[in-house]
């Protein structure tokens, strides 16, 4: 374990936004904890309008909350304030970081990442940029050039200085074993032992192109009693959503709008539905769980179809692209692999040999290499 610097905080941890953002980070912090650092010498900094505002509080975690805000790529109002909150981001970060005198900060993306990592580079503290995008986004590609690393999922990365670590994963996907804890999974979520499970999750916010073709799914297959479907639709989708079926007389269908225990959800199912974001795909991979993974067309610079080709070329992952993902194509995927569970257990064999890297540690050990600098 490395020593904290005079100030007592060994590593400033930056980023958030969303949960794609804000979970990696929470990783990344549990990590460094695990391998012996007091909880209290790692800092969370992140904006104040972002799902880490929720996240972070009952962590134990001291956490920086600053008033950011992203550019819209459209034109909008919000983009007026833009450039004076991030100035003041930036002040208060630098601030911050004079007080705090972190080893290292590491940086996990988004726009709430932006002010600390700058401030880490005006005040010559060494800063580690991680990005598990096959196509970074803005502020990794805007702040790599003076990472002391670059932390990457694999090495195909575009960012230089790039070191291959895999994806910052929660222990509990690391050290899950989907098999053992398969029943007491499904007992946690209320699903019966005995009958394929599809899970259906699109991020925190839902998809409600997929939530569409899954609830017409699970009416064309209402009368199949081997079926059970948990559907997290999105909190946003919830009030508007196909109403639950109990599998008395066909198809089990639950309805949820959001679920923090992904490690149960990853363990119950048999066969998973999801977009392709990059943390959800390394999650994927690291459990070794099957998937039908849809990216979604909206995602800058498309590039989560950039993520999920790599797992489908290796038989990782089914990818279906929006515009071909319908009930048809849906149905005919869950009769395949009900009659071919060698085939769904190929799938889960592929998936789990692309996680290695992820359950490999590699970058726990590159913050503590850079943090002893």
């Amino acid at each position: 374990m490395t020593v904290p610097k005079r100030g007592g905080t060994f590593a400033v941890v930056t980023g958030g936004g969303t949960s794609g953002h804000v979970l990696p980070a929470l990783a990344i912090a549990d990590s460094l904890v695990a391998a012996g650092h007091e909880r209290d010498t790692i800092h969370y900094v992140g904006g104040t309008h972002g799902v880490e505002a929720k996240l972070l509080p009952s962590t134990g975690y001291p956490v920086t909350l600053l008033d950011v805000v992203g550019l819209q790529r459209r034109l909008s109002p919000r983009n007026l304030a833009f450039v004076p909150k991030l100035n003041r981001a930036v002040r208060a970060a630098k601030r911050l970081l004079r007080e705090l005198q972190p080893a290292v900060v590491v940086n996990v993306g988004g726009y709430a990442s932006f002010p600390a990592t700058y401030a880490a580079r005006r005040c010559k503290i060494p800063y580690i940029v991680v990005s598990w995008d096959r196509r970074p986004g803005l502020v990794s590609r805007l702040l790599a050039g003076g990472a002391a690393a670059c932390a990457v999922a694999d090495a195909d990365s575009r960012l230089p200085n790039a070191t291959p670590t895999g994806a910052p994963v929660r222990a509990e996907l690391v050290h899950l074993d989907r098999g053992a804890t398969r029943t007491a999974a499904r007992a946690v979520l209320g699903l019966p032992a005995d009958r394929f499970v599809l899970a259906v999750v699109c991020g925190s916010l839902g998809a409600a192109a997929v939530n569409d073709v899954v609830t017409a799914t699970v009416t064309r297959l209402g009368a199949r009693r081997e079926l059970a479907v948990y559907h997290v639709v999105g909190e946003r989708f919830i009030a508007a959503a196909a109403p639950n079926r109990d599998g008395a007389d066909g198809i089990l269908y639950r309805v949820v709008g959001y679920e923090s225990r992904m490690a149960a959800v990853y363990a119950a199912a048999d066969l998973l539905v999801t977009r392709a974001g990059a943390g959800t795909l390394a999650e994927l991979a690291t459990v070794g769980a099957p998937s039908i993974v849809v990216p979604w067309p909206g995602a800058a610079e498309n590039h989560q179809l950039a993520n999920a080709r790599p797992l489908a070329d290796k038989g990782a992952a089914v990818l279906i692209e929006q515009p071909q993902f319908t009930a048809d194509r849906l149905t005919a995927e869950i009769e395949r692999f009900l009659g071919a569970p060698a085939d769904l257990a190929d799938l889960a064999g592929q998936a789990y040999a692309v996680g290695a890297i992820h359950r490999s540690g590699k970058l726990l050990a590159l913050i503590e290499q850079i943090g002893a600098r």
